[in-house]
């Protein structure tokens, strides 16, 4: 069996990079992908794209970069020195500013609009709170079907590569609408909750912008931010009521995959995938 070798460069934080790799083989028993990982951490200035040339030793097939705002001069470092290569971007929102210049250079991208920033700010943000508000993310980003959508874009490319044929990159913007539809919701009700908590989710980024960036005085912006994190708290729970109304009639949709890389489905709680 071809071997896709995937090689994933984080780069700052997204609720998306948290659980990026694991998308790919969530039981650890694909035969298909090799996968690397290689990290800046939490800063991304251009100086940390030197992490790419540790990720060049593992010759990947594909190279998918995740990072907040990838219009910055960090993540623009990180994937151009793998230029000539297939390359996906993963960001949030404000990377829509490069989406030109993303097509424009022959790159994939993947922007998740409810992927919103953190309230970075001293007096509110500590490591406890940080982590809440990436599991409320990742919450709303799985239950709403973003998360399915990236995973299945990504596996479209390794497909691609495995059959030896140049792979058509993927140039999404994930609305709520595309996040809902990759959700496979039956239940009108689940569709209209999981909507509702990835809207919020986008409003989020809105209200942290203001209170990192615009806003001086720390009695103004500390409860904008906290504010901003309670709505993520509640869009959390409204996906996870959308989620839980499709288990209610059985209709819940899953794609695992197979040993060999296949994509499979299946609706019923007892039932095979296939």
């Amino acid at each position: 069996m071809t071997k896709v070798k995937v090689g994933v460069l984080k780069m700052g934080a997204i609720g998306t990079a948290v659980i990026l790799e694991y998308l790919l083989d969530e039981r650890a028993d694909r035969e298909d992908i090799e996968v690397r990982v290689v990290t800046s951490g939490a800063k991304m200035q251009p100086e940390e794209a030197v992490v790419a040339e540790k990720l060049k030793e593992f010759n990947p097939d594909l190279i998918i970069v995740a990072s907040p705002n990838a219009a910055l001069p960090g993540p623009k470092a990180a994937r151009e020195a793998f230029a000539g290569k297939p390359v996906i971007v993963i960001s949030d929102a404000p990377a829509k500013k490069a989406k030109d210049e993303l097509k424009e250079k022959g790159f994939g991208y993947i922007f998740l609009n409810a992927d919103s920033m953190i309230g970075a700010r001293r007096e509110f943000l500590d490591p406890t709170e940080m982590a809440l508000f990436n599991a409320d993310v990742l919450k709303v980003l799985a239950a709403t079907g973003a998360l399915r959508l990236v995973q299945e874009a990504i596996d479209k490319v390794i497909e691609d590569i495995k059959a030896g044929k140049k792979p058509e990159l993927p140039q999404i913007i994930v609305t709520a609408e595309k996040a809902v539809e990759a959700g496979k919701f039956t239940n009108p009700y689940a569709k209209a909750k999981a909507m509702a908590a990835y809207f919020i989710a986008e409003k989020v980024a809105d209200i942290n912008v203001r209170g990192c960036f615009v806003e001086k005085d720390y009695n103004v912006y500390v409860p904008l931010i906290a504010s901003a994190h309670e709505m993520m708290r509640i869009a959390a729970i409204l996906a996870d009521e959308a989620r839980e109304i499709e288990k209610y009639g059985d209709k819940l949709f899953r794609n695992p995959h197979s040993g060999d890389g296949k994509v499979l489905s299946k609706t019923e709680l007892i039932s095979k995938p296939q």
